[in-house]
């Protein structure tokens, strides 16, 4: 199998030695440049293409969001952004997420030496994850919608019965690399009478209330991140967040979320697998459960355990997944009764809503 060609464009001389001290340890990654800026990047890669670019932030000429949106408009390539930033400005690192980034790391301003040896494994793990993804999917995946005018009142604009309605029927989604994008297809054609949703995208903690905040611009449903005791309700679609399990739970015919903390599970937390489980146990029959693109395992067990339940359930088909591993492992498993691509997930929701039209 062929190296991965990493090209690291950061301005910080001690993240470019450690890049090459790091990467040297590795034989499945191979560095082809360490640079100081994106214009020096683009001059490197006018002689070699990078199979994955370690992109900071802040940087002299160019800044790196800036760059970024160029890659992807002019040769979409995996991407992880590797920042001081995303630590106190998250909404850089969600701006860097809808741009087409694959991760984020956050790095700190000081100790970035150590931090960049413990973060060793992880690093090389995020470089090697980002080789794997499609971003010609990531990029043409996602359905620009308008947002709407005065969106600090976007909860007044809200008809009364979506906020005080509670539907005995659930759509539970799971999702991880490429799904911001996916996500945000598949939430902004929805109508408001659509039945309440619950999301668990895996992203870091802090990330998910700057993401649902954005969402929530964009979509006729309410999107926001979710907290514990939250009613899920028609109209609305709760994000779990980061850092957090989030579990479905039901008090008489009406259902909420407990949002806690506890062991990672798959790798992750907040789980989708968690989430699946929960939602099998108390919706059962009354759930569609969605798995769409995504690297890794998580939430193909708890699939199979909806499937059992007598969820409908349905998996984003490989020829839009920016990641076909997540929906593939549900598939493996029979426990997926529908294969659809992303343009028709959200067709497929409001079907099981009984929205008309």
């Amino acid at each position: 199998m062929s190296r991965v060609k990493l090209l690291v464009v950061d301005d910080s001389a001690v993240v470019r030695r450690a890049a090459r001290d790091l990467i040297a340890r590795d034989p499945g990654i191979e560095l082809i440049g360490a640079v100081s800026d994106p214009i020096f990047a683009m001059e490197a890669m006018n002689k070699q293409w990078p199979d994955v670019l370690l992109l900071d932030i802040e940087m002299p000429r160019m800044d790196g969001l800036t760059f970024l949106r160029k890659i992807m408009a002019e040769h979409p390539t995996p991407v992880v952004i590797c920042s001081s930033l995303t630590e106190t400005g998250t909404q850089m690192a969600v701006e860097a997420m809808a741009a087409g980034a694959v991760s984020i790391m956050t790095k700190p301003r000081l100790g970035l030496n150590s931090f960049l040896e413990d973060e060793s494994a992880n690093l090389v793990a995020a470089v090697k994850a980002a080789a794997q993804v499609n971003v010609h999917r990531m990029q043409r995946g996602v359905v620009r919608t308008p947002a709407r005018t005065a969106l600090v009142h976007h909860q007044d604009h809200q008809p009364v019965h979506a906020l005080s309605e509670t539907t005995d029927r659930v759509i539970a989604i799971g999702t991880s690399t490429g799904g911001t994008q996916a996500l945000e297809a598949v939430l902004t054609p929805l109508p408001r009478s659509v039945c309440g949703i619950v999301v668990v995208q895996h992203m870091p903690e802090k990330f998910t209330a700057m993401f649902a905040e954005r969402l929530n611009g964009l979509c006729q449903i309410q999107v926001r991140e979710a907290r514990d005791g939250d009613r899920v309700m028609t109209g609305q679609a709760l994000i779990a967040p980061g850092g957090r399990h989030m579990q479905l739970k039901r008090s008489g015919a009406q259902y909420y979320v407990e949002v806690a903390d506890g062991p990672v599970v798959n790798r992750h937390k907040p789980s989708v697998d968690v989430l699946f489980r929960s939602v099998a146990q108390v919706a059962g029959r009354n759930t569609l459960a969605v798995i769409m693109t995504g690297m890794g395992d998580d939430g193909a067990r708890g699939m199979q355990s909806l499937h059992e339940a007598g969820a409908s359930t349905l998996a984003e088909d490989e020829s839009t997944c920016v990641v076909f591993g997540m929906p593939h492992e549900a598939i493996k498993r029979g426990a997926v009764d529908k294969v659809v691509p992303l343009y028709d997930i959200a067709g497929e929701l409001m079907r099981f809503s009984r929205v008309v039209g």
